[in-house]
């Protein structure tokens, strides 16, 4: 039972040493997230395209 206790009590401890993001950080990495999967995004689609024109020409 003293285990369980001092996990308990050095897990408190930890959890006090977190520095957590504030809103604003959050929805800043929130943005940049959504800039760069729709950036990815919109390049693979041109590069599809671009291969399938390619191949539909080849073929």
């Amino acid at each position: 039972m003293e285990k369980l206790s001092t996990f308990i009590a050095h897990a408190k401890a930890e959890i006090h040493k977190v520095i957590f993001p504030t809103k604003v950080q959050v929805r800043q990495a929130f943005l940049a997230v959504i800039l760069v999967v729709t950036v990815i995004s919109i390049f693979l689609a041109l590069v599809d395209l671009l291969m399938s024109s390619i191949v539909s020409s080849v073929l």
